[in-house]
């Protein structure tokens, strides 16, 4: 009830839960909205009208138009919308999981133990992001499951420092000095007690960088060591937009439709998760209501 007050109250918040909502819809439904074809050995291939190198504008055939190489925009902005659950909730998942692992430990043992935990955190966020996970995915090879592994390896010492910081004020409360005093065990405490109270700002990071992930995933698609050519993602059909980008001379929108499609739905994906994060701050936070 709480929430929908909130909601209620907060329009711009409000856009941004229906905003993923929509996506959702298309993801879940992305069969239905756009059908996979015979040809296709997955249903991310994404098909195309032949091979011819300059885009083709939106007509009834494509509605969204064409890529150089005929890749369809439409199809791909559909299924792509699935690409980009797949990696944000897939990458955040994980490096909430690590995170507040190395977290929970460092914090709980505190001494020597913290002291290392932490200083590997600081070695890994002493990496730039960007090209630590641009490297790791040039080395593992194109596909989800790289890239995923790329943004999880260099993306999980936010969560950690949180938990951490957050169980270093926990630890020292009452009910977990009276549930020790009971017998309670280590692992007892740290999963039932402490992780629970300790998980609403872990929560609003991980919102807040689904989108951010997404976004990471799609720059490494643009610099062509993301997913594999023909592939259903985003970043990938910026990509292949990149050379017509500024038209022709004296027609300079005359490819729009190459880059705004595949550009709004990235646009529109992370800002619902900004959107969804703020709003699920304000509510969990006393502190931050309006």
């Amino acid at each position: 009830m709480k929430a929908l007050r909130y909601l209620a109250r907060n329009p711009i918040s409000l856009i941004g839960v229906l905003l993923l909502i929509a996506f959702a819809l298309i993801a879940i439904f992305a069969p239905v909205i756009a059908p996979t074809q015979e040809f296709q050995m997955t249903p991310y291939d994404t098909p195309r009208a032949g091979f011819l190198a300059t885009p083709q504008p939106p007509s009834p055939e494509a509605i969204f138009g064409t890529t150089e190489g005929q890749y369809d925009i439409y199809y791909a902005v559909v299924w792509g919308t699935r690409t980009a659950f797949k990696i944000g909730l897939g990458v955040v998942s994980i490096s909430v999981l690590i995170g507040a692992t190395v977290g929970a430990i460092a914090a709980y043992y505190g001494g020597v133990l913290d002291e290392i935990l932490m200083r590997i955190v600081d070695v890994f966020m002493a990496v730039p992001f960007l090209i630590a996970a641009m490297v790791l995915t040039a080395l593992l090879g194109k596909g989800i499951i790289p890239v995923t592994i790329a943004l999880t390896t260099f993306g999980w010492m936010g969560y950690a420092r949180i938990i951490r910081s957050e169980i270093l004020r926990i630890r020292e409360m009452d009910y977990i000095h009276a549930a020790r005093s009971y017998g309670a065990s280590d692992l007892r405490l740290i999963l039932l007690h402490i992780l629970p109270n300790a998980f609403f700002p872990v929560m609003v990071l991980a919102t807040m960088a689904t989108g951010s992930m997404v976004l990471s995933a799609s720059a490494l698609s643009f610099l062509g060591v993301g997913t594999e050519e023909g592939y259903a993602d985003w970043g990938q059909f910026i990509s292949y937009s990149r050379n017509w980008i500024i038209g022709q001379p004296g027609n300079p929108f005359q490819y729009w439709y190459t880059l705004a499609f595949p550009g709004a739905a990235i646009f529109l994906f992370v800002l619902s998760w900004n959107l969804v994060g703020d709003a699920l701050r304000d509510i969990l936070d006393p502190r931050h209501s309006h």
